[in-house]
């Protein structure tokens, strides 16, 4: 991967080389140790966020010490938000993280696509007879 360097308004002369990760490569050797699927699907939606925010700040250019800057925060707060089940990020700390690496967050609920559970059909419907609102 070519590396870049930062801006001023970010660290300068600090070159961002960004760590090659194939995440189907990880599944796949990590799939076959006991009870990492179990534990992996209880943990989809906090991995989903992880890929999301590293992705976004792979495409940003940015280091987490250069995101942390922009927050207003240190690297290891960045290196929790980062982290999948490690740390429980506040709206107000995912709001900063997107502005810091040029994103906006947007917020869905989404009515369940899987069989119905007991309970879960009042939850459907409540969803698709809302209008969606839009977080600000």
């Amino acid at each position: 991967m070519k590396s870049r360097t930062l801006g001023k308004d970010t660290m300068p002369g600090i070159k961002y080389e960004p760590v090659p990760h194939d995440h189907k490569a990880f599944l796949e050797r990590a799939s076959k140790r006991k009870g990492f699927q179990e534990a992996y699907d209880a943990l989809e939606d906090e991995y989903a966020l992880a890929r999301e925010m590293l992705s976004a700040r792979s495409r940003a250019g940015l280091t987490q010490e250069a995101v942390a800057i922009r927050m207003g925060t240190t690297k290891s707060a960045v290196s929790r938000l980062e982290g999948a089940n490690r740390h429980t990020p506040s709206l107000v700390s995912l709001r900063k993280y997107a502005e810091a690496v040029g994103c906006t967050l947007k917020i869905r609920l989404e009515p369940q696509q899987t069989t119905r559970r007991a309970g879960s059909r009042a939850a459907v419907r409540t969803c698709k007879q809302k209008s969606p609102r839009r977080a600000t």
